[in-house]
């Protein structure tokens, strides 16, 4: 609403310090200010169609306002948009509410720059020009009203180029960790064969020493058996030898 306040107020001065058809050198021929009454469009276009214009001016007004309260959400936008809704709404102002009458009122212009143009205009005409032409570039340089980027097509075939890029990097390295989960694979399998190796040479070994051990045991209880019957034998050999061999000492033997 800046620009609104600022248009209706250098109007108010303009009535009030400038009489029609005077003109006043304010920087020489550079700048100069005169009143005067316009009922065409912007720079005294259109004259003898002025309601179509206002009902135009309208009609901006409500789109810029609907598009700001339903696309906008980038503070560039916003302010371009607000600038030219505010002059828009400044000439629609004298075309309302000023003689000779609604819809058809005329729009009081004042400035006047001949190096630049003939035409006179107005603050609200320069704020619609400077906004338009703030729209342009910012269109040009890619900036949406949402406040993102378009992607230029160089950009854009440069990230399709990433994109495959990361394709085959991602590959590849999908390529690594399965050779590295294969050698992990292999690894384990041979420390799994070479530990089955181990216990079952652990338990041949554990056999062979109980094996040791009973044919050991089996040679000391047979050892132990051979001297008990040598024993044996020499006691009776030693008995046979101790017994008498005189007649006499025999029993009697008494006849019936």
């Amino acid at each position: 609403m800046v620009a609104l306040a600022a248009d209706q107020f250098t109007k108010h001065l303009a009535l009030q310090n400038l009489q029609e058809g005077v003109w006043v050198n304010v920087i020489g021929e550079f700048l100069r200010f005169t009143l005067t009454f316009n009922p065409g469009a912007a720079f005294s276009l259109g004259e003898g169609v002025t309601w179509i214009f206002s009902l135009a001016l309208a009609g901006v007004a409500v789109a810029i306002i609907v598009l700001m309260f339903t696309r906008v959400s980038s503070r560039l936008w916003a302010v371009v948009l607000g600038a030219l809704l505010g002059g828009v709404l400044g000439n629609l102002t004298d075309r309302l509410f000023r003689a000779p009458g609604f819809l058809v009122g005329h729009v009081v212009d004042f400035i006047n720059t001949p190096w630049m143009m003939p035409a006179i205009y107005n603050v609200a005409d320069m704020f619609i020009v400077t906004s338009m032409i703030a729209i342009a570039i910012i269109v040009l340089v890619g900036v949406r009203m949402d406040g993102s980027r378009e992607a230029k097509p160089g950009a854009a075939e440069a990230s399709v180029q990433g994109a495959g890029a990361g394709v085959v990097l991602g590959a590849i390295d999908d390529e690594d960790r399965y050779e590295s989960r294969r050698e992990r694979r292999d690894r384990l399998a041979a420390q799994s064969t070479s530990e089955g190796t181990t216990q079952n040479m652990t338990e041949n070994r554990r056999a062979e020493a109980e094996a040791e051990a009973l044919a050991e045991e089996q040679a000391a209880v047979a050892e132990e058996l051979s001297d008990t019957d040598a024993q044996d034998i020499d006691a009776a050999d030693t008995g046979a030898e101790s017994a008498p061999d005189n007649p006499d000492t025999l029993p009697a033997r008494h006849d019936a």
